[in-house]
């Protein structure tokens, strides 16, 4: 049953409208919170958004700060503002929920050198993302269609003061979250070979083979 739901999962981007139950919503980020991390730090926040209006309000401080982006990348205003209306503006206001995904180091090791906790971010950091991953197969099985949005990358100190949020959450990414309209085809996939490989003392690497 895993493998199926693993394979059958898509990042869906249209949605029906419909609600999302609080019970299931609370289901999905129970499998979140036994994602595994880093010392058992669960260093991942998730800031849930309903409202409309904060939708719009956060999707439009997003959108300006990516129209400055795509100016310095040389595309014309018209252009950027295509792009921003599609990409960002509609996808986050007609999603029923948002969830922003946030990381706290407070609970993570504390070291003197740079190096030691540049390791130590990436680990939090990778922790979250297992927590991601454990909601948007949740959110699969309960029927719903996600989407992992990393756009708050690009400008975090701009959804930390839209939101208001802690000094310590730090934007990952926004899922969007539905109930998914048609179908979703199957992205291409790399076949075992191009990913895996076996390191022997005689061979060194060699490809994956069954």
């Amino acid at each position: 049953m895993l493998y199926g739901v693993i394979k059958s999962r898509r990042s869906v981007r249209t949605y029906d409208g419909r609600e999302v139950p609080r019970d299931v919503l609370s289901r999905i980020f129970e499998a979140a919170r036994w994602a595994p991390s880093a010392h058992n730090a669960q260093p991942w926040r998730f800031i849930v958004i309903y409202e409309r209006d904060v939708k719009r309000m956060l999707a439009r401080a997003m959108a300006d700060a990516w129209f400055e982006d795509l100016r310095r990348d040389g595309v014309s205003d018209q252009e950027a503002l295509k792009i921003i209306e599609e990409e960002s503006m509609r996808r986050f206001t007609e999603s029923p929920v948002l969830i922003v995904v946030g990381l706290t180091m407070r609970d993570m090791d504390k070291y003197p050198d740079e190096r030691r906790m540049r390791a130590e971010y990436t680990m939090a950091i990778q922790s979250v993302a297992a927590a991601v991953q454990n909601i948007l197969l949740a959110a699969h099985l309960e029927g719903l269609g996600a989407c992992w949005v990393c756009a708050p990358l690009f400008c975090q100190e701009v959804v930390k003061k839209t939101l208001k949020l802690p000094e310590e959450f730090e934007p990952q990414a926004i899922l969007t979250l539905g109930y998914p309209v048609g179908e979703c085809s199957p992205p291409p996939r790399k076949t075992l070979s191009e990913i895996v490989w076996v390191l022997t003392s005689e061979e060194g690497l060699t490809s994956w083979k069954i």
